[in-house]
């Protein structure tokens, strides 16, 4: 990433200011909105995960650590948990999730950069159709569960972008208070994996980047926190869906410049 244009810096730096805002604004999505649009400027998934990981490790753990400092609670069978992470429910959901995490980062690091961002966008396509149609991805039993379960971890290992799939099981079963940091610390566990993943490969890790990404990264943070609560109420089928729909766009040109290149 060192011999881009002027214009692509820019561009890569507002789209993870975009990235970070979305991450602290709604708990998830750091990824799964802002990779096709850095797709766009720069079409190799291998040069923006593993920034998008740090970004990740950063702000998920920071934002555990503020919250712990004043928050305990117990369960519904009353079982203590430290601060606001269900770390119970936790271990039981990565237990599913771990073989399929690690096929997933196998396929991400063997695969030619061309088939996993046709992957990308054609995930992110079905994401954006889902939130058009205003029907997001539910589970009605523990089957299900375990299913959506698994095929998350499979694309998280892949691309980092499994977390609607992964949300439609883990919000039913955990009180708001405790849904998000509990997010936070599983996406924290899995990009360890794939991070691991990468130094065992030799991937590049982008690091002189992070030296201007990550404070790009930290302007939406804090401007996410500002206005969690009404980003929050925000979470309208209209808002869902005007986003659905510049995902569906945006994915559609990244398939058409990945099928069709020149």
């Amino acid at each position: 990433m060192s011999d881009l244009a002027l214009y692509q810096y820019v561009l890569i730096g507002l789209i993870f200011i975009w990235s970070g805002f979305v991450r602290s604004g709604l708990g998830f999505g750091g990824a799964v909105l802002s990779l096709p649009f850095l797709l766009l400027v720069l079409d190799d998934p291998l040069v923006f995960l593993p920034i998008i990981a740090v970004h990740l490790l950063v702000f998920s753990s920071l934002t555990i650590w503020m919250n712990n400092r004043k928050s305990s609670a117990t369960d519904d069978d009353g079982v203590a948990v430290v601060g606001t992470v269900d770390w119970h429910y936790l271990w039981r959901i990565l237990a599913i999730m771990i073989v399929p995490k690690l096929i997933g980062v196998f396929g991400l690091i063997t695969l030619p950069s061309e088939i996993m961002s046709t992957i990308i966008f054609v995930i992110v396509s079905l994401y954006s159709v889902s939130y058009i149609l205003d029907r997001p991805f539910r589970s009605g039993s523990r089957a299900v569960d375990a299913v959506f379960l698994m095929v998350g971890g499979y694309i998280s290992g892949t691309s980092l972008i499994g977390a609607p799939l992964i949300i439609a099981v883990v919000a039913q079963h955990l009180p708001k208070e405790r849904l998000r940091d509990t997010l936070f610390a599983l996406w924290f566990i899995l990009v360890v994996i794939k991070m691991a993943a990468f130094i065992w490969v030799g991937v590049d890790l982008q690091l002189i980047h992070h030296l201007w990404l990550l404070p790009c990264a930290a302007i939406g943070h804090v401007i996410g926190l500002y206005v969690h609560d009404r980003m929050l109420k925000a979470e309208t089928p209209i808002f869902f869906r005007v986003l659905g729909v510049v995902l569906l766009i945006v994915s559609s040109i990244g398939m058409a410049r990945v099928l069709f290149p020149g």
